[in-house]
């Protein structure tokens, strides 16, 4: 049986999977007397299998990379393709257990280290340090980045919560998403700055997720809280992200009961396009021995 290790307070309750790629199995909220999943729980048979978990880390890029040819400073790494479309996706460091190095009842710590294991599909050799920590109605989550290779690399990060469309027997979820462009892109590969955000994908204004197929990439973002989701007369959860989360993606397929809600550092396919001089694609320089940080919080609002 994977080991799950529980955070809890009176108002989350929360499952990590160090074993799992460092995912999240669950996080719950207290609604009255109840705890209400808010994220996508994950199936006991499913805790061994990543994207079938709540969430899950992305790093050291988020998404996409095309053909999964990394291009950066003149040079072309051809990195493993792992997803059916063709490219190299959602980072590396989920393809391997992480480390608990602290934790307690509302805090813990998990560590990915490349440099201790084989095959890791990314050029230089980096750690990764996850951060969760559960203060009152917040849920906060923060990435850590840390270049242990010998020279500046390129790199992002981010996490992929998936979220239910339905909590507590609510109406489908309200998404209202502060950010003012998107990518023009064709299987979620962009090839220019971002600009006007298609109709279908538009969220400015809070409405309901709807039956469209949305799986965009937005930039412009307008506020220090990056979404908020509603279930009417429920639950609000406000997506507070610290300003170098400076994308987001948003993911709603066809029939299913979840969507995402990504805060993430780079825009899809980031390091083809800073290659191509569109330096809003926002890619991190990590120096060698440095330490990027940056966090998000879900805040949990009951709704009357």
């Amino acid at each position: 049986m994977t080991d799950v290790l529980e955070l809890a307070n009176d108002h989350w309750q929360v499952g990590l999977l160090p074993a799992t790629g460092g995912s999240v199995a669950y996080g719950r909220t207290r609604v009255g007397d109840s705890w209400l999943d808010v994220l996508r729980p994950t199936p006991e048979a499913s805790l061994t299998t990543v994207p079938e978990t709540a969430s899950y880390p992305l790093v050291p890029w988020s998404n996409r990379i095309r053909d999964g040819k990394l291009r950066w400073a003149g040079r072309t790494y051809q990195l493993r393709v792992n997803h059916g479309d063709g490219t190299a996706i959602h980072g590396t460091a989920s393809e391997y257990p992480w480390t608990v190095v602290e934790s307690s009842p509302t805090h813990a710590v998990l560590e990915f280290a490349s440099r201790e294991v084989y095959g890791v599909n990314f050029p230089w050799t980096f750690t990764a340090r996850f951060t969760y920590a559960l203060d009152g109605p917040r849920f906060t989550w923060t990435y850590g980045l840390t270049n242990s290779d010998h020279e500046t690399f390129p790199a992002g990060f981010g996490h992929h919560p998936y979220f239910q469309r339905s909590v507590g027997g609510s109406a489908t979820a309200h998404l209202q998403l502060n950010c003012d462009t998107a990518y023009e892109a064709v299987e979620c590969l962009p090839w220019d700055a971002a600009g006007p955000i298609r109709p279908d994908a538009d969220f400015r204004s809070s409405r309901e997720i709807g039956g469209a197929f949305v799986d965009d990439c937005y930039a412009g973002r307008t506020s220090p809280t990056l979404a908020t989701i509603t279930w009417p007369g429920v639950l609000a959860v406000d997506v507070e992200a610290e300003a170098l989360l400076s994308h987001a993606v948003v993911y709603i397929p066809e029939g299913k009961p979840f969507f995402a809600v990504e805060p993430v550092s780079n825009a899809n396919d980031a390091f083809n396009l800073a290659e191509t001089g569109i330096s809003s694609a926002n890619l991190l320089l990590v120096q060698p021995g440095q330490t990027t940080k940056a966090s998000f919080s879900l805040v949990a609002k009951p709704v009357a």
